[in-house]
This record gives structure tokens, sequence and C-alpha cells, in this order.
């Protein structure tokens, strides 16, 4: 937990790396993820530095990746997409094997692809043929028996005629396949050309045909169109191009036509046999690459990932040495070292790599170095703002407080188990789900933040207790402490009675944890839980804010920052103390002092006087009368204290206001004194200067008082804001915690109403014993569903973000600047998981 304390120390480094050694030490260093690069070339196009041709050829193994993986996919070959275990960047050596394997399996590929398209373009043209044979058989045939009909009748009439008579008779015919939707077109166009010449029949294809570069289904409709003459025959071919039908030719005679059917048939068979070899070799390969493509892929990433590295760097005078400059943390100097100690042994290189820390006045990035359970409270708090360089981190202390301020708004003790059984799954199961990787983002969101539903679960379930609350209902476990003092025949003849806590019935001790059970057949229940929560999240959140101001003093006391202990953190905290603290103090005395069961009158419950009330006559010195023999104040001197406090409280604001301008102010005029007093002491020769000089001392004189000025101006503009801003966020944050109790009454209120209205309606709704166990399965169904979607998920959330603001906003405004600048390494894990996700 040391490291959450505040972020680590941070070095920036200048690296000496020899060329040939340059790749793999950054490859060791991607590995181990521990340095941030700077640009070293920001001036340089990018097309212009050293490491670009390298890229590109990265890129163009990618690219070639992308169309195997395509490929792969569209047959349905699966690909492991999780690897136990990631292969490592390729030697500069292993680049070319890699690229030839590439470029060797991506032509094979696209060979086997362009070849299966010629052979279904042609098994395509064939199943046309096929079925223009078939379906057209009948056309023909009809035909036939036209001519017969024509030939008879021309007999008869001329016996003598001649035989070309008979030949002008006869019709000639095109036949061919056309897409199903362009027919009615098609139809009206041949229509038109031979002003109802044409004879047209169609037939539609049963089964519709692949196509062979995409393998989207296509429905076609076969078409034999009948006219006599060579003109409109050269006009009907000239429409079925232009609406893309694809002519066949088709004999007259109905033998020529069954043998071209039989020899269309048999090509088909030796077709589909050569389709089915060539898919299964197609298959095969596939399969090989897809055991190969995931490793590929990541080498190729993790290649171009280095070279892009490599161009951030920067090259000596000689030309013979890689230089660059990086934030390292302190911590992992000897890693990184190491990296580039390896790097130069696995090359083979005689001149080592070393590392230098530079002194600088730039400010370093923020890291903190968190694990699988302090990470998701890490994210939260970076969500609002990265902290700046060594500034005190929340997520420390938002670890317990998080949870907690949760809890009390979610306060019941089965939602909370419910929540803690969940976790407690994703956790259980955390190394499988880690493998899987799943697209799901709202999964990934609940599965991310595991560790911190797990406290938000058991804290419920504790809170629940102490409410005596679970799925609505109270749990009678140690006695109630209430005594009862009637009779059966009053209890059973009355709806309402009263228990009377000053008899001597009634056992003065407390319940032993949390909340008398009593108290949920109470009348007043709402009345008492109102009381008591808005109490409990008043001090709750005085409390936290009062934590806030005082995480304030460790950045002061780091920075060296003395000045702002005085002017800022002490008339911060005091005004809370003096005013709002004193107001959670009246709480508890009121607790203690008034009882039930007391002997002195005006220490009764009817004689306390409002807490609130007296809060608000203190800051406007107004009086309440009280009933008579009630005193207005709970003990003798409150009125002179609440005086003091109201005008001590008064007296921290101007100090607030004025104390850091008024520093600031008498700070430079003692640094004016020790210059003069130096310029006093120097030599007599400077008054020997000539009159110009004087004049341009002078000027740079005014202009340095100006921008003091200025510089004074902005300090008493800022702190005017930020006194205001924290005096009235006193008044508003307090009130902000009232979340915690409208909250926690609306989530209790939610449960008792969907018990009473769900479970008890259904239970009671017949009296028949079978019937009634029926009605009360679906009914706790319904009340289930309702549960878990309403009360522990659409509750739970609202919960979640109100605790976050309480932090964000309330908490964290009172200590955390959040100006800081994220430490981002050079890491593989890192730019693999981004790409899977962008992918």
């Amino acid at each position: 937990m040391g490291a959450m304390f505040r972020s680590e120390q941070m070095a920036l480094c200048q690296m000496f790396i020899q060329p040939e050694s340059a790749y793999l030490s950054v490859s060791e260093l991607g590995e181990t993820g521990t340095v941030q690069f700077r640009d070293l070339n920001s001036d340089v196009n990018y097309f212009q530095r050293k490491f670009v041709n390298e890229v590109r050829r990265c890129d163009e193994m990618e690219r070639k990746l992308r169309y195997i993986e395509a490929e792969v996919r569209k047959d349905g070959v699966p690909i492991v997409e999780n690897l136990m275990e990631l292969p490592r960047a390729p030697n500069p050596r292993a680049i070319i094997d890699l690229e030839a394997n590439l470029e060797k399996h991506g032509n094979d590929i696209l060979e086997l692809s362009q070849n299966a398209v010629n052979l279904k373009s042609n098994y395509l043209e064939l199943m046309e043929l096929r079925h223009v044979l078939e379906k057209t058989q009948v056309f023909f045939m009809e035909e036939e028996a036209n001519d017969s009909i024509t030939r008879t009748l021309i007999n008869e009439e001329a016996p003598n005629s001649a035989p070309s008579a008979i030949s002008r008779g006869r019709l000639e015919f095109v036949a061919g396949v056309i897409n199903r939707e362009r027919v009615p077109a098609f139809e009206r166009m041949l229509w038109r050309i031979s002003r109802g010449n044409v004879f047209l029949r169609q037939a539609e294809l049963e089964r519709p045909l692949e196509d062979p570069a995409t393998g989207n289904k296509i429905y076609k409709t076969a078409f034999v169109a009948f006219f006599q003459g060579e003109q409109l025959k050269s006009r009907i071919k000239k429409v079925c191009s232009g609406f893309h039908a694809t002519l066949y030719p088709c004999p007259h005679s109905h033998s020529e036509r069954d043998e071209m059917v039989k020899g269309v048939r048999t090509r088909l068979e030796d077709l589909n046999m050569v389709l089915n070899q060539t898919q299964k070799h197609r298959q095969s390969v596939l399969q090989d690459v897809a055991k190969k493509l995931p490793n590929w892929t990541i080498m190729v990433r993790k290649m171009k990932a280095i070279y892009h590295t490599m161009n951030l760097f920067n090259m000596d005078v000689s030309k013979k040495c890689l230089i660059g400059e990086c934030w390292v943390p302190l911590a992992d100097l000897d890693i990184v070292r190491n990296c580039l100690a390896e790097g130069s042994r696995l090359c083979g290189g005689s001149i080592p790599s070393f590392l230098n820390v530079i002194h600088t006045n730039e400010s370093p990035p923020t890291f903190n170095r968190t694990n699988k359970f302090t990470r998701g409270f890490q994210n939260l708090i970076d969500a609002y703002g990265v902290a700046s360089y060594r500034e005190a981190n929340p997520a420390l202390y938002t670890i317990i407080t998080f949870p907690f301020l949760f809890s009390v708004m979610f306060g019941d003790a089965g939602h909370g188990l419910i929540v803690t059984l969940f976790a407690v799954y994703m956790i259980t199961l955390e190394k499988k789900f880690l493998t899987q990787k799943s697209s799901s983002e709202i999964w990934n969101i609940f599965f991310a933040g595991r560790y911190i539903i797990l406290l938000m679960g058991l804290f419920s379930i504790y809170t629940g207790l102490i409410y005596n609350d679970i799925f609505s209902k109270s749990v009678n476990i140690f006695g109630s402490s209430w005594q009862i003092s009637y009779n059966t025949q009053t209890i059973l003849d009355n709806d309402v009675l009263q228990l009377d806590p000053a008899t001597h019935d009634y056992k003065q001790v407390p319940y032993p944890l949390g909340m008398d059970p009593v108290w949920v057949l109470a009348e007043n229940k709402i009345i008492f839980l109102n009381s008591y929560k808005m109490k409990l999240s008043i001090i709750f959140g005085v409390v936290h804010m009062i934590f806030g101001v005082c995480m304030s003093v460790i950045n002061i006391m780091f920075f060296k920052r003395y000045s702002s202990l005085f002017f800022e953190f002490l008339p911060q905290v005091l005004f809370l103390i003096f005013l709002f603290f004193y107001l959670v103090v009246l709480m508890f005395v009121k607790w203690v002092l008034y009882d039930a069961a007391s002997e002195d009158k005006k220490f009764l419950p009817t004689c306390a006087p409002s807490v609130l009330i007296t809060f608000i006559n203190m800051m406007l010195g107004g009086h309440t009368p009280m009933a008579a023999g009630c005193p207005e104040y709970m003990f003798p001197g409150q009125a002179s204290l609440q005086l003091v406090l109201v005008i001590l409280a008064v007296l921290c604001i101007p100090i607030m206001l004025f104390g850091r301008p008024v520093y600031f102010l008498l700070s430079r005029k003692r640094k004016k004194m020790g210059k003069s007093w130096s310029n006093g002491t120097a030599s007599q020769d400077i008054e020997l200067q000539s009159e110009s000089l004087q004049t341009v001392s002078a000027t740079s004189e005014a202009n340095e008082h100006d921008h003091e000025e200025e510089s004074f101006g902005e300090i008493m503009i800022h702190q005017a804001i930020h006194t205001i801003e924290y005096v009235l966020s006193t008044i508003s944050h307090t009130a902000s915690y009232l979340r915690l109790w409208a909250l926690s009454l609306a989530h209790g209120q939610l449960s008792d109403v969907l018990w009473s209205m769900v479970l008890r309606t259904g239970f009671g709704a017949v009296e028949n014993n079978y019937v009634q166990s029926v009605i009360l399965f679906v009914v706790f169904a319904a009340w289930a569903f309702f549960t878990l979607s309403i009360l522990v998920l659409m509750e739970g959330l609202s919960a979640f973000l109100h605790t976050l603001r309480l932090h964000w906003v309330e908490f964290m405004s009172k200590f955390y600047d959040g100006q800081g600048q994220a430490f981002q390494p050079f890491s593989f894990k890192t730019i693999l998981d981004t790409e899977e996700s962008e992918d």
C-alpha cells in the first residue's frame, strides 16, 4: 500500500544505443513496459524519419495478414483468439523469413481463390445451361407441334408448294437466363421493339444459384423468345445484352437437346468433383495458416511498434549511435539497464548501451503502481483527473470510504449478499474471464470493478445488520429491549398501542447490534428512521470533509508550501470545526443528556431542543420559545460558547482571503531589500555607466514591477475565488451528504413496498394450499426479478454514482489538484489490448 500513498518518483533518462542493437533493446523494453519515450524528432516530418521504410514494410505485412484473415473467416475456419503465451518480436534476420512466409501463403490463397472463382464460374454456366435445356423442353415441344400443324395446313392448301415456303413459316428462337427481378422490364422491352411479334416463354429456377465472386445467392429465370426474321433477332440480342441476360445455344431437334443435356450433366459431375477436391485443399491450407495467424499478427504488431518507437530516437553527430529520452520510475532503473544489456548481448554487439539520468525542471508524468485489487479504485480517481506529480493519492483512502458510503445508502444485508456472491463469482473465475476477453462493454465494466463490487457487498451486509434490514425484514436475534405491559385482550382489541420508554418495565439496555427489531412494527418507524439516518449522514459528511481538509497537510509539507499551512489549512479546518463539527457535537450531546427515564424534567425528550433550530439560531442570533420549564439550551454557557465559535469562524474568512496575498507582498519587499543591499556593496564602477544604460535599467525595473503587480493581482483574485468557494461549499457540501439519508430511506421503502405489494398480496390471494403454492411460485419469480432489476441493479447504480460524486466533489476538492499527466509506458501488452479493442 505504500506505493498508493503518492505517485512514484520519476527520472528523465537519456539512453545511448548502437543501431544494430536498438531493435532488440527496444523489444526488451516493450516486454517490460517500464519507460515512456519522448519524441526527439518533433520538428521532422514523419515520412522523413529514419525507420519509415521499415514501418511501411510492417504495414504491407499487416495488409497481407488482413487478407489472409478475411479468407480464413470467410470459410469458417476457427482461429485461436486467446494465446496462452504471446510470441516475442522476431529478430531482424527472421523478419525476412516472416515476410517471405506471408508472401507465399498470401499468393497461394489468392491463387486458390482465383481458381475457385473460375471453376465456380464454369459450374454456374453449366448449371444455367442445364436449367435452360430442362426448363425449356416443354416450350420446344409446343413449338414443334405448332410446326407440324403448320406444315399439314400448307400441304393441304398447296400440295405442290415449294419447301422454301414451309421453311419461311418456321419460328426462330433465343434461349438463356436472366435475373428474376429484371424479367418484367425485359418482357416490356421485347414487346416494344417487336410490336408484339415476339413470343416469350419463361420458367423460374427453383433453387438459387451461387455467385462465384461473392458467394451470395442469385435468383434467375430461364426464358425462350420465339420470333421470325434476322433483323428482329439482332434486336433481341441487343436487349438481352442490355439486361445482362446470358444466352446459351440450344439445338432445334429433340434428340440433339437430349444428347446435349447428358453431356452437360456429365461435365457437371466432373466439375463438381474437381470443386470438392479444390475446396478440401483450400480448407487444409487455411487450417494450417489459421494456426500460425495469431502469432504472425502479434509479431508484426510488435515489429511495427518497435520501429515507431525507434523513429522517436535521434542520431548523434557521427551517426553511429541512437539517442533516446524517456521517463523511467526510479525503482525500475535497474530493469531498464538490464534490458539494454540484454539487447546488446542478443545482437552480439561489442559496444554496450548505457543509460544516463538527466536533471530537469519539467513536470514528470504521474505513475501509481497498482495491482489487480487496487487498479479499480485508482481508475475511479483517474477518471476525475490524474494526480499531479507526487501529489497525495486519494485512491488509498477510497478503498475504505467508497464502499462504506455506498453501503450507507444501500444498507440491506440481503441485497448486499447478492452483490457479494456476484463479485465472488467473478473473482473465482477471473482467470477464465481474462482469457476469454468478452466484447460486451457492460460485462467488462463489471469485471474490471469486481473487487470494488466485493467490498461494496460486504459493507452493505454490515450496514444492513446495523439497520436490521434483510430484504426489508428485521431479524430478532438478541431479543427486543422493549417490554410489553399490556394483556392479551388489550392487544387483540386495539390496532395501535404505545410503548412508553419511561416505564419501569423498559430495560435500559440498548440493542446489542444495530436497530431494535420492534421498530419494524412501529407506526412511527419512518419518523424515527428519518431522524436517525439524517443525523448519521451529517456526522459522516462532516467527518469526511474534515479528513479531506487534513489531507491537504500532506501536500503542503511535501511541496514545502509552509505559508499555506497557516493561511489556508488552519483557517479552513477551524472554520469547519467551529461551525459544522459543533453541529455534530450537539447531536451527541442531545443523545447523551436527554432520556425518557430521567428524573429531571428538563432532560426529558419533550424538552429536547431541535439541533437544526439551535444551529440556525446560532448563525442568525435568534431565539426559539420553549415549553414551560424547558430550557432553550442543552447545557449552561452554550449561548456564550456559540457566540465565540461564530466570531472565530467569521475571523477565519479574512485570514483565508488576505493571508497569502499579504504574505506575498511582505516576501517581495524582503527580496527587494536584499537586492538593494547587494547593489550597495557592489563596485563603484557601476556609477560610471552611461546615461543610456541607466535608462535601459530603469525600463527593465519598471517592467519587472509591472509583472510583480500582475502576479499579486492574480494571487488576490485566485484567493478571493477560492475563499468564497470554500465558505459556500461547506454549507452546500454538508447538505449534499444528506443524499446518504435520502437514498437509504428510498431503498428501504422500495424494498418494503415490493415485499408487501408482491409477495404478501400474492400469497394471501387464494386459500387453497395447492393453488397457493403455484401462485407463490410465480409471485416469487416476479419478486426476485424486480428485486434484482430495480433494487440491486438500478438502486445499486444510483448509490454508486452518488458515492462517486461525494468523493469527487465533496471530498477530493478539499486537497486534490488533479492536473497531472498519466504515465504511458511503451508496453506491448497495452498496444495489443488497444488494437484488439479497436478491431
